[in-house]
């Protein structure tokens, strides 16, 4: 039985780079191939009432220090190797969510996905900077310029819209999440469960 697996990203996340790094470890053990959906952060936050990290952990003793020990423990498990901090941090991702929306309309979602994420985690850039933008994507062989257009366009605007609006509304609240069927699951360190409720939902 195939089953539908989702992961909503935005690329402002850390914890979505980490879990990018992590799903063809999954998808190769499991057969299962992930749906990437772009959907913007901001906006669920503001859909939600939810906020960043960095403000939720803001001013308590510990707790961000935890945070660091627990995500250098994941890139440690998955041997993760070109991970780095994004000193820009945080992006305004608005313009590089819907360059993923025109990339995915277009057919090669993918090949974005994977120049994005390595200008955001891997050789950290400015990401939110129409120039940086562009200077990035060519080294991976990509019309920036001609994204930067098409993210323009008012279909982009509306799917990325729809997208984050749809994703909120199935329950999600943040970035990472994931929908295996119908169960969702938040967070890097839920990709264990993700994995198990695969080998279930394909019995």
């Amino acid at each position: 039985m195939t089953v539908k697996v989702e992961f909503h990203f935005d690329f402002g996340s850390p914890n979505a780079y980490l879990s990018h790094c992590v799903i063809p470890e999954i998808e190769r053990r499991t057969g299962a191939t992930f749906a990437y959906v772009p959907v913007l952060l901001g906006g669920v936050f503001k859909l939600t009432n939810n906020r960043p990290p960095m403000d939720q952990t803001a001013g308590v003793r510990n707790k961000s220090e935890y945070a660091r020990i627990e995500t250098d423990r994941f890139i440690r498990r998955h041997r993760i190797d070109k991970y780095a901090w994004n000193p820009n941090f945080p992006v305004n991702t608005l313009r590089i969510m819907r360059g993923a929306v025109a990339a995915d309309m277009d057919g090669w979602l993918d090949r974005y996905v994977a120049a994005v994420f390595r200008h955001m985690w891997e050789e950290p850039k400015k990401m939110d900077e129409p120039e940086v933008i562009v200077s990035a994507l060519a080294e991976d062989g990509i019309d920036g310029a001609a994204l930067l257009e098409r993210t323009g366009d008012q279909a982009v605007k509306d799917r990325l819209l729809a997208n984050t609006e749809a994703s909120v509304e199935r329950g999600s609240f943040g970035s990472p999440t994931f929908y295996v069927g119908e169960e969702i699951f938040f967070g890097k360190d839920r990709l264990g469960d993700v994995e198990a409720e695969i080998a279930e939902a394909s019995r």
